[in-house]
């Protein structure tokens, strides 16, 4: 037993003999003691934590050349690679980490919202809540800065850009036809429902290399990754009824939304200032499938949209009014898969196709067309560090569209055709940077070709971003941008050649955010080039076309949002200023277009009544007048119409925790808005043009709906859809 004894006596002995005592100071940057930090070396049990002065000191078995970790919360961890025998009194520097929460973040141009955003402005919430929006999402973007809101035709305008400079995105794949199908001063309202979607992204000017084909903005939508349970939602309205359910599996959810909407009885109710032989109607729906892989998720997402109306519509060319009967198909597919694989690799990959058709009757005239487009989308990028991350893809866009116009009014020539194939191939890549907690750098470049155009643009885009405060930071951003011209231009390209349209953005941006406010400051200048030009009252096949247009856009945006100061009240205020001017279309000189406001600003207030369990809001919506051509006078764009203004009222009412029901009205106060003036091509015999003006098409609209929703935990409503 002695012998035994001494033998572990002399290991013991030897063990602790051949162990090595390693010490050191944790400090940060500027030299202040971390003290709690973990040190140890890597693959080891060996280590210990820092003390109050950030000093450590600990025991390790092992020998020659080992790494030494140090972490701590909010520091990045340190990997160092040592020498155990001098490896004494040492001091190890910790870098504040680049991702915790209030760290710089690149703002300019971009509003995002939704959960996962880290400066949210606008949360899917408000998109359905937001008094006089009618649950639709451009509506709603429309009381943000850097919009305007052109009532006669519904769709978004940015900083002003025409409605098509903006491009729409559903997880990161292109839509062709984001909009409902319309006709000549009568709006027109976005696909999509805010049903299905978790986050969204507007952008107005310096988006990331990632987008291209679009010259003013981009709005980007996400749908749900992971819905939380099984629920039916029944919506009962006065322009129609909306079915949905959510259906989850273990690894799989599927979700889907159908609307029927007529015009018709509502229409009798309340007559509009439309002459209707047919009010609107259509039939739409949704529908996300979700499959949740060990590494990442893929998604199928599909909307189809039929719809219809027969409309007689008063023309100052015409003492009859015109018939127009529009028929409208649309059908869009969506898949992608976005995971992660290898060392700190993300693969996302996409495929879309959107089909729309329109059948259009005018009196005796009959017009067809039909656009076939297809998007193909890889992206891959790799976190190097939590300081460099690196971003590259292509972008494959395939774009059919033909048109027939047959003329039953014309002897000689009764059926024109037009249209156009086009395909762009893109390449781009981003580096993202991050050279301390308060600076950061987006660096991005996009290279595409258009073989219909038979061009190649090269398009670098660059932001920064400073932290000067804590809850504070500026932004810069500057990209040139590029787009292939309208279809109601390109599809003459037989007989005509064409360049892509360009944009470059500058933009400097301000933003505070902290405890459920927030406040931004825009400040931005565009310079369009390339703009098309023609020679003749409209495009017309035998138009001299050119890229000969120039324009400008500069002003300052101002948002802010407050959801603290008054308890159960959310409100914000947006304010644009915007002076801009075109020589674009058949302009004989540079002026400000016809659908741009110098000023605008948005007032949006909610607020929770608990003792009544309603949500009430109120939106006002104002604007200076828009500029018109006045043919009677010898300046052209000479006229003004008078101030818009809109004040809209909802109120939602939950009759039980899973009930609701819901008013609002548009326009509550009544006021007479005037769009524009639509004027006559030939001089009556007072030698006067006549005009007729641009209105509303109703003076106020009513909605009433219930919403009903049966779910597993009794607890779900549709507010968040309303």
């Amino acid at each position: 037993m002695k012998v035994i004894v001494t033998i572990m006596l002399i290991l013991l002995t030897a063990i602790s003999f051949s162990q090595t005592m390693i010490s050191g100071t944790v400090v940060d940057q500027k030299g202040k003691a971390v003290a709690g930090a973990n040190i140890f070396i890597e693959g080891s049990y060996d280590g210990t934590s820092s003390d109050e002065k950030g000093h450590f000191s600990f025991a390790t078995s092992t020998s020659g050349k080992q790494t030494l970790v140090v972490s701590f919360l909010i520091f990045e961890t340190s990997k160092t690679l040592i020498t155990v025998a001098n490896f004494q009194n040492q001091t190890i520097k910790l870098r504040e980490s680049v991702t915790s929460l209030d760290a710089v973040v690149v703002t300019a141009g971009t509003m995002e919202s939704g959960d996962k955003a880290r400066v949210s402005v606008l949360k899917p919430l408000d998109i359905v809540t937001t008094a006089g929006s009618a649950g639709n999402i451009i509506a709603a973007l429309q009381t943000l800065p850097g919009t305007q809101n052109v009532g006669e035709d519904g769709r978004l305008f940015v900083r002003g850009g025409e409605a098509d400079e903006t491009q729409t995105f559903v997880d990161g794949i292109r839509v062709a036809q984001p909009y409902g199908a319309t006709i000549n001063n009568l709006p027109t309202r976005g696909r999509f429902s805010p049903f299905l979607f978790s986050g969204i992204s507007f952008s107005t000017g310096g988006y990331s290399a990632e987008y291209g084909e679009a010259l003013s903005s981009v709005l980007l939508l996400n749908t749900e990754d992971e819905p939380l349970q099984n629920k039916t939602d029944i919506a009962l309205m006065t322009v129609g009824l909306g079915l949905g359910h959510t259906q989850k599996w273990e690894k799989s959810s599927l979700s889907l939304n159908t609307a029927y909407i007529n015009l018709a009885p509502y229409q009798v109710m309340i007559p509009q200032n439309v002459d209707w032989n047919r009010p609107f109607q259509s039939l739409s729906g949704e529908s996300v499938y979700r499959y949740n892989f060990n590494n990442g998720i893929f998604k199928l997402y599909a909307a189809f949209d039929a719809s219809q109306f027969d409309i007689n519509q008063e023309s100052s060319n015409s003492p009859q009014k015109i018939r127009v009967n529009l028929k409208n198909h649309n059908l869009y597919v969506n898949s992608s898969y976005k995971g992660n694989f290898g060392r700190n690799w993300q693969i996302t990959s996409g495929l879309s196709y959107g089909y729309g058709q329109n059948k259009i009757a005018l009196d005796l005239n009959n017009g067809d067309n039909s656009e076939n487009a297809t998007h193909l989308k890889l992206k891959l990028r790799k976190n190097f560090s939590d300081r460099f991350k690196l971003t590259f893809g292509a972008d494959y866009f395939i774009t059919k569209f033909d048109e027939l116009f047959e003329d039953n009014t014309n002897v000689l020539q009764r059926v024109n055709t037009s249209g156009y194939y086009a395909a762009i191939a893109a390449l781009y890549t981003e580096a993202d940077i991050f050279f301390s907690k308060k600076l950061a750098a987006k660096l991005g470049f996009r290279a595409s070709n258009n073989d219909l155009l038979r061009q190649t643009n090269l398009s670098p885009r660059v932001s920064l971003a400073y932290k000067v405060a804590k809850y504070s930071q500026f932004s810069l951003a500057y990209g040139d941008f590029t787009q292939s011209p309208a279809a109601n231009y390109i599809k003459y390209s037989k007989f005509h050649q064409f360049k892509s349209e360009a944009a470059a953005h500058y933009i400097l941006n301000f933003q505070y955010s902290k405890e459920r406010k927030t406040f931004r400051a825009e400040a931005y200048y565009k310079d369009y080039r390339n703009l098309v030009r023609y020679n003749t009252s409209t495009a017309l096949p035998n138009s001299v076309f050119s890229n000969d247009g120039l324009g400008y856009a500069k002003g300052l945006d101002v948002f802010w949002r407050d959801g603290q100061s008054f308890k159960n009240v959310e409100y914000w205020i947006s304010y644009s200023y915007i002076d801009t001017q075109r020589n674009y279309k058949n302009y004989p000189t540079s002026v400000t277009p016809s659908f741009v406001a110098n000023h605008s600003l948005s007032v949006v207030t909610k607020y929770w009544i608990q003792d009544w369990k309603s949500q009430i809001g109120f939106t006002n919506s104002f604007s200076t007048g828009r500029p018109y051509n006045n043919p009677n006078e010898l300046e052209f764009m000479n006229g003004k119409t008078k101030s818009f203004n809109n004040l809209s009222f909802n109120w939602a009412y939950l009759l039980s925790q899973q009930k609701i029901l819901y008013f609002s009205v548009s326009n509550i106060l009544g006021t007479q808005n005037v769009f524009g003036y639509d004027y006559a091509i030939q001089k009556n015999s007072n030698n006067i043009y006549d005009r007729k003006a641009i209105t509303p098409t109703a003076d106020r609209f009513f909605f009433v709906g219930f919403f009903w929703t049966i779910s597993d935990n009794k607890k779900d409503n549709q507010l968040n859809n309303l």
